[in-house]
């Protein structure tokens, strides 16, 4: 599930490990084996991605590394909580990771189950609804569904 262009195999492995070591500190997350191993497949080539827990734990296993999927979707959280990743849940039950963590839109490919970026630019929201008593609105997640024709 690579963004379209992405060949993280075209970047060493040392350069993709750095920049996962880089990622993690920026974040002050401590580098262990796991976390490091999948950095390096998120943010190695220096690219944004969205990506699934079962795509990056299949990732993971076809670079040689032995990691649970429940390590995975745990590594992913502590991502999410460093502020590091944002997860964007299509149907109340599909999980994407996007490294990408600005506010930004998202076009939802029905036929693929793919998500990618949609231009910002193009967005106009222009007010949105007050939260209720006691709240606040902690963020705006926009996914545009498209099938294709």
């Amino acid at each position: 599930m690579r963004d379209a262009g992405t060949r993280i195999d075209d970047v060493p492995p040392v350069e993709r490990t750095e920049r996962g070591l880089v990622w993690l500190a920026r974040a002050g997350l401590r580098p262990t084996r796991q976390r490091a191993a999948l950095a390096a497949l998120l943010v190695g080539d220096g690219r944004d991605r969205h990506v699934t827990a079962e795509w990056l734990h299949q990732a993971a296993e076809d670079a040689g590394e032995r990691v649970s999927l429940a390590t995975v979707y745990n590594t992913l959280r502590a991502f999410c909580e460093a502020g590091l990743v944002r997860e964007i849940t299509v149907d109340g039950s599909r999980s994407y990771f996007d490294t990408r963590v600005d506010d930004h839109p998202h076009f939802y490919w029905e036929d693929t189950a793919t998500l990618s970026d949609a231009p910002a630019a193009d967005l106009e929201i222009a007010r949105l609804p007050e939260a209720p008593p006691g709240a606040e609105i902690a963020a705006v997640d926009v996914v545009i569904r498209l099938r294709r024709t």
